[in-house]
């Protein structure tokens, strides 16, 4: 990667497949990142920069990657292939961490007491579910240009997720088939679930 690819890559700032972090805290916090990446749509993880963009650097690119591989190899079942470049625009090591989307979902991420939870990115988030819906392939065309689609997608990317009475609203359906609606666009893989907390909600999984 180029300085200025790199530029235009923070450039876009934080979103469903982008991550910036100034420096990794644990393996466990970083284990989550990893595992929602590669649970959704994949994504690439910034480190050395700021939540606003500030390229600072890391002081040690081996502590960070010790950190990473404890999270890619141990505590993500089953375990992660990552890749990494580094660069140094202005003498500031930045590590940027390639995470493709599994063919092996779901991934569960292993906490500090053994609990198992799967995590998904909503947003420039990753969020906790007790499932992940398995998509063959991704919604067809016809789906996505249908008015119902286009104005939940248009919601979802103002807004982290959506619950099903609040899709029903919007389009003015009843909360029933609100939900089947939801569910059977999760299944044509163009939302991921997020059930942890209640209520269910459903976020956009398609990369804008």
């Amino acid at each position: 990667m180029t300085r200025n690819q790199l530029n235009d890559l923070i450039g876009q700032g934080e979103h469903t497949r982008l991550e910036f972090k100034r420096s990794l805290s644990s393996a466990y916090r970083i284990a989550r990142t990893l595992a929602a990446f590669a649970n959704t749509s994949g994504g690439t993880l910034l480190i050395g920069v700021t939540d606003l963009g500030k390229i600072v650097g890391v002081p040690s690119e081996f502590r960070e990657m010790n950190k990473l591989e404890e999270a890619a190899d141990r505590l993500i079942e089953p375990s992660l292939a990552i890749s990494y470049e580094t660069l140094a625009p202005d003498g500031r090591l930045v590590l940027i961490i390639t995470i493709p989307e599994s063919n092996e979902k779901p991934h569960y991420v292993v906490d500090e007491l053994g609990k198992r939870t799967i995590y998904v990115r909503a947003k420039d988030k990753s969020m906790p579910t007790s499932k992940l819906i398995i998509t063959p392939e991704m919604a067809d065309r016809e789906l996505l240009k249908s008015p119902m689609a286009r104005t939940l997608i248009q919601y979802l990317r103002k807004n982290d997720h959506i619950t099903a009475d609040k899709f029903a609203k919007l389009i003015n359906i009843s909360d029933y088939r609100a939900t089947k609606l939801l569910r059977q666009l999760a299944e044509r893989g163009l939302l991921i679930l997020i059930d942890k907390p209640r209520p269910v909600r459903y976020a956009l999984k398609l990369a804008e």
